[in-house]
């Protein structure tokens, strides 16, 4: 995708998600085929449900049937919110993960898993599990020291909403 395009269409679209009380993570064009895709990726503080997407990518599709942002062509418009398994890059990606255990590579080269229990500007509070039957240990982590991060899928975690209960 262009960056004149790109641009464009973060323009045309942003308004649109910010309407809705989201943040615009992702804007990607690619072809699929015959056809153009467009995918939109949003996100906030408290996740996005399907409803949201629905109603937000009516919304977009309108906004984008009034100009040519996308040419003449076909394209398909996907509206979603991101993966489970997707990049932390954002200080506000590291906020919403707090609570959850994060895979972070440091960029010494060490894996480190972790979970995230506090957020500042420079970096993160971290309790590193105990291993068996250990006591979990505390961890700062610079924001400068990590190379990678993401979010390690949990399937036996609790629910906030069940740990309030």
């Amino acid at each position: 995708m262009s960056t004149t395009q790109s641009d464009r269409l973060r323009g045309l679209i942003e308004p649109l998600v910010q309407a809705e009380h989201l943040d615009l993570e992702e804007i990607e064009v690619s072809r699929a085929g015959r056809r153009g895709l467009l995918r939109i990726v949003v996100d906030s503080d408290e996740g996005v449900e399907l409803d949201a997407c629905a109603e937000l990518s009516r919304a977009i599709s309108a906004k984008l049937d009034e100009t040519d942002a996308m040419g003449d062509g076909e394209y398909v418009l996907e509206v979603s919110s991101p993966g489970a398994d997707r990049p932390l890059s954002e200080h506000r990606h590291y906020v919403r993960a707090t609570g959850r255990l994060v895979k972070l590579r440091l960029t010494e080269g060490e894996d480190l898993v972790t979970r995230i229990v506090a957020v500042d500007e420079d970096g993160l509070d971290t309790e590193v599990p105990g291993v068996k039957g250990r006591k979990a240990t505390a961890r700062r982590v610079e924001f400068a020291e990590i190379a990678k991060a993401r979010v390690e899928i949990e399937f036996n975690r609790k629910d906030k909403k069940e740990e309030e209960a």
